[in-house]
């Protein structure tokens, strides 16, 4: 939404930062989605779930008429789990069910991408699991890439892919072993969140790392000091001796 002051972001094969205000106009109308952390942002409070979900299409210039418009928004609402409350209004849905219209609006353009803002940040916890439950599905059926933006760190034991910034740099990076993922149904919980991803550090052009605080934590690091080995062809940071 803001033009960066430096930098490059590719998206769908397109450098954002070169596009005019109408090519941006154009990207975010049909190849993003957004869900907002406010859900105020999201949807109309007068209207109907079906109706919130409806109206962004009215707008949309893809050649669909009215009628196949309306079964998209019925198959949208079908899909995040609300086709039973689609004559509801807002008032009648609790936070869990406001946040799935939300999911579903963002969806009414068909996009390649979909951006999500603390989605989970203003529900309980069975909510949010079944919220990201949710987006798992959508990302599995759908083919669409999601990525979240969130402080909560339960999430990261349940996504494919985890990327920290501190001090505004990616500082790591954790991918989902592939034998975890084959294997969700039959581990336990503590070894889901202990061994569910291997973690990354960025090296920068200068050979610098940012260790995160977590780990120096662990380790009872507390210095500016650490002890570095080249071990097997690893390089391994210890603690130094006192």
């Amino acid at each position: 939404l803001d033009r960066p002051s430096a930098g490059k972001l590719y998206v769908d094969g397109k450098n954002l930062f070169q596009m005019s205000e109408e090519e941006l106009v154009e990207y975010k109308r049909s190849t993003v989605g957004f869900v907002w952390q406010n859900n105020a942002r999201n949807l109309l409070p007068y209207l109907t779930a079906w109706e919130n979900v409806m109206t962004p299409m009215l707008f949309m210039k893809d050649g669909k008429s009215e009628a196949q418009k309306k079964k998209r928004a019925e198959e949208l609402l079908e899909l995040v789990g609300l086709a039973e409350r689609k004559d509801n209004t807002l008032s009648q849905l609790s936070g869990g069910e406001q946040q799935r219209v939300a999911i579903a609006i963002a969806l009414a353009n068909e996009p390649k991408l979909l951006l999500a803002d603390e989605p989970t940040g203003a529900v309980d916890r069975k909510t949010a699991d079944d919220i990201l439950d949710m987006f798992r599905k959508l990302n599995e059926q759908l083919g669409i890439t999601i990525v979240i933006v969130t402080h909560d760190n339960e999430l990261a034991s349940k996504v494919n892919r985890v990327i920290s910034i501190r001090d505004g740099k990616t500082s790591s990076e954790r991918i989902m072993k592939n034998e975890y993922k084959n294997r969700l149904e039959d581990i336990s919980i503590e070894w889901q969140r202990e061994e569910a991803q291997e973690e990354f550090v960025v090296l920068d052009r200068a050979g610098r790392i940012q260790i995160p605080s977590e780990l120096l934590k662990e380790m009872g690091m507390n210095g500016n000091k650490v002890k570095l080995e080249f071990v097997d062809g690893k390089i391994v940071i210890e603690k130094p001796e006192e």
